[in-house]
């Protein structure tokens, strides 16, 4: 039996044990994870279509990994204006393994839910790892990072969230903290060396 279920916008033909690559959901590995929003359940001439969902149906989940997909730039250059601009993302996603597909309001298995209780444990371990910032930010006033050529105001404050918040910090950084930054935040690695170079030409002046 299969159902195409709907998540993160998207629509998904799965079956049981299959694994699927989807839009980031919470939870960490171990964790289950349910989906209510059936398009369609059941094989052939039984087959039930939703309008638009199916109702009583439930497809159950077991959180494989967290990841991050490979990395999209987008480069913005004007002509004649010395003016070019990078931005890199990364799309967070999250594996899946579909354990069940349940239908006429049937219930998880006490098995599974069991891993259910036990997911917002894991959803405050992940807000702690989030709060905790790449870098220690310097006591004393922080510059106007938006000073340098190709960081706005946005990129400012997050490049604040991390801890760095100086021309001197951005100026110090080696070749290991700019992977470590490309991989945690929305910026490529010449992107930050570019930011790197700008710096160490304002703490010289």
């Amino acid at each position: 039996m299969f159902a195409v279920i709907k998540t993160g916008g998207k629509q998904y033909r799965v079956a049981a044990n299959d694994i699927l690559t989807i839009e980031k959901l919470e939870g960490a590995a171990g964790d289950t994870v349910e989906f209510a929003e059936i398009l369609m359940v059941g094989e052939g001439a039984g087959a039930t279509v939703g309008a638009p969902f199916v109702e009583g149906a439930m497809v159950v989940a077991e959180v494989v990994e967290q990841g991050r997909a490979r990395k999209v730039l987008a480069f913005k250059k004007r002509r004649r204006q010395n003016s070019k601009r990078i931005r890199g993302h990364r799309q967070h996603q999250t594996v899946v393994k579909i354990t069940d597909i349940l239908t006429g309001g049937a219930k998880p298995s006490k098995k599974t839910a069991a891993k259910k209780d036990a997911a917002p444990k894991a959803e405050a371990k992940t807000a702690e790892a989030k709060t905790a910032s790449l870098f220690t930010a310097p006591k004393g006033e922080p510059d106007d990072l938006t000073t340098i050529k190709g960081i706005g105001p946005v990129a400012a404050g997050q490049l604040n969230e991390q801890g760095i918040t100086t021309f001197a910090q951005i100026a110090k950084l080696s070749d290991k903290d700019i992977v470590r930054i490309d991989e945690a935040m929305p910026f490529s690695a010449d992107q930050i060396s570019d930011w790197r170079d700008q710096a160490k030409a304002l703490v010289a002046k």
